[in-house]
């Protein structure tokens, strides 16, 4: 299936390079002209084109519209041309489904990723639009897990699954940096300090997905009664370490107390 970007941004760059290293090979990018997108779409293997009007006419069956939001209705009217079943999904945040299948005759989604589909350990929230069939939400939803995880939810609830998966990020790389620097204090070189945090956390998300289970079970395996791991704990809390995590989401929802 032709994959097709509109935006090639940061996050429209991410999702093409995951969409590439899941083995998709016809990769395409609207974007204005800009000598940067050209490089990197060059360097990458991707086809570019520059107006609504050629992408239309490439005939791509999934459009990922990565634009940003006050112009992201604006884009789907110009791109009404597109086949009557291609599938047209938005990750612009706040631009609600209703307003785009207004500006444009085909079925669409409403998605909000997170950077980490570059690895293809994407964090993909998802609300189907009211046009799609059964089959076509399966094929929206497979292309998708090319990327990562996808946790399909009610449209008013992809802002806070975009305020955790897309901000949570820049949270835990506060975190793996503080862990890398509590390493280094006690003698572990720099290299090998950033090595174990970051594949800590991968696994620890990597078993929370596998098994299904609750944080605070998958936390009990690990903190044995008066060990190292529950004093460990207990100095979180006494630092105020979960409040802290509550408060940036708070702060990022905009809704600080």
């Amino acid at each position: 299936m032709r994959i097709a970007i509109v935006g090639a941004g940061n996050m429209g760059q991410a999702l093409l390079k995951g969409f590439k290293a899941a083995g998709e090979k016809d990769l395409w990018a609207l974007n204005p002209v800009n000598p940067k997108v050209a490089a990197f779409a060059k360097e990458n293997g991707i086809e570019l084109v520059n107006t609504p009007a050629d992408l239309v006419a490439a005939k791509p069956g999934l459009a990922i519209l990565t634009t940003p939001a006050p112009l992201t209705v604006t884009v789907a009217g110009q791109l009404a041309g597109l086949p009557a079943d291609s599938l047209v999904v938005s990750s612009a945040a706040g631009v609600k489904i209703a307003a785009l299948e207004k500006a444009m005759p085909q079925p669409v989604s409403a998605i909000i990723p997170n950077i980490p589909v570059t690895s293809r350990a994407g964090t993909i929230g998802l609300t189907m639009g009211t046009r799609l069939s059964d089959a076509q939400k399966e094929t929206v939803t497979t292309s998708l897990k090319l990327l990562g995880t996808v946790v399909e939810v009610k449209e008013d609830q992809l802002d806070i699954v975009g305020t955790v998966g897309g901000c949570g990020p820049a949270f835990v790389d506060v975190m793996m940096d503080a862990l890398a620097d509590a390493a280094v204090k006690h003698g572990l070189d720099r290299a090998s300090a950033y090595q174990v945090a970051a594949s800590m956390i991968a696994g620890s998300g990597q078993l929370a997905l596998d098994s299904g289970l609750a944080p605070a079970l998958l936390r009990d395996q690990v903190a044995s009664p008066g060990g190292t791991t529950i004093q460990g704990i207990s100095a979180l809390e006494a630092h105020g370490f979960r409040a802290a995590v509550i408060a940036a989401v708070d702060a990022a929802m905009g809704k600080e107390e």
